[in-house]
């Protein structure tokens, strides 16, 4: 059995790493807000403050009063995935234990990361009052750029921080975001024409499988089914601009079971278990703080 516990702990390193190399949200993670405490509940609240603006001081009177009102937001998850996989003793002896390692990176990097990242932004897209235009194909260097300006400009004007900003961009308009920008080159043999940052705000290019207005969870009921998909009348998300503290990304439970062919009750074989208890949301009071633009 400790020969199982420390097979535990390894996958669970093995498996944070994978998430905070292959996941693009994973950045906001630390960007947000403590994680909340769920107390034996899937529904977490959170207060929100506002406050009145100033009034005139009269010498007679003074001060004039002012109202200070604390509301709660009820923030329920709803994204709760798993999946078990079983290889047999055999199969993994005869494999040289290549496959037991190997089909934990993969199965992180290439199905779990971008299913989490599709879903939180899917989410961002899907909440209500945040700001955003018309359905709009981006085709061109120069409208990637105005439609990137007129975006901080609503976040400007909304009096959102401008420090912190990240912009998250399908890979494709990232391509166009680069040319956009004019560099004067010198006498360098190695020219990085990847844009990094522009104006203050943090330029993370996404890949389009994981960006869409909209996705379905696939429920997974056989073994050769499973992850997401657009749904039906998703659109292409082309950017989202955002300040971390407008975005909360809620993880209940994030574990690895693994029970090896001596413990195994089932089969003779190497049993793991993943399961993910998660969400996101974007505050009600901050719904300004989200910036999207979609495909027409």
């Amino acid at each position: 059995m400790a020969n199982s516990i420390d097979l535990v702990t390894t996958f669970l390193q093995l498996i944070d790493e994978i998430y905070k190399l292959e996941s693009l949200t994973a950045f906001l993670d630390s960007q947000t807000q403590s994680p909340p405490e769920f107390d034996g509940s899937a529904t977490v609240k959170v207060m929100k403050l506002s406050m009145v603006g100033l009034g005139t001081y009269s010498r007679t009177t003074g001060y004039p009063a002012g109202d200070i009102t604390a509301t709660w937001e009820a923030m329920t998850l709803a994204a709760s995935r798993g999946r078990a996989f079983s290889l047999d003793r055999m199969d993994n002896d005869e494999s040289l234990g290549l496959v037991l390692g190997n089909v934990i990176r993969m199965w992180m990097r290439e199905k779990v990361a971008p299913e989490i990242d599709a879903y939180r932004f899917a989410k961002f897209a899907g909440t209500s009052g945040i700001s955003t235009v018309a359905g709009a194909d981006l085709t061109t260097a120069a409208g990637v750029l105005a439609a990137v300006d007129v975006a901080s400009g609503q976040l400007d004007a909304d009096e959102v921080p401008s420090e912190g900003r990240l912009l998250f961009i399908a890979q494709p308009r990232a391509r166009l975001l680069n040319a956009a920008v004019t560099r004067t080159l010198a006498n360098d043999t190695e020219a990085e024409r990847r844009l990094k940052k522009l104006d203050e705000m943090t330029i993370i290019p996404v890949p389009q499988a994981r960006f869409y207005t909209a996705i379905t969870l696939d429920a997974g009921a056989t073994s050769s089914a499973g992850g997401y998909a657009a749904s039906g009348g998703a659109k292409n998300i082309n950017f989202i601009l955002t300040h971390p503290s407008a975005v909360l990304q809620a993880t209940k439970l994030n574990q690895v079971k693994y029970f090896s062919p001596d413990v195994n009750q089932i089969s003779d074989g190497h049993l793991w278990q993943y399961r993910l208890y998660h969400d996101a949301f974007v505050y009600e009071n901050k719904v300004k703080g989200v910036y999207l633009h979609k495909a027409a």
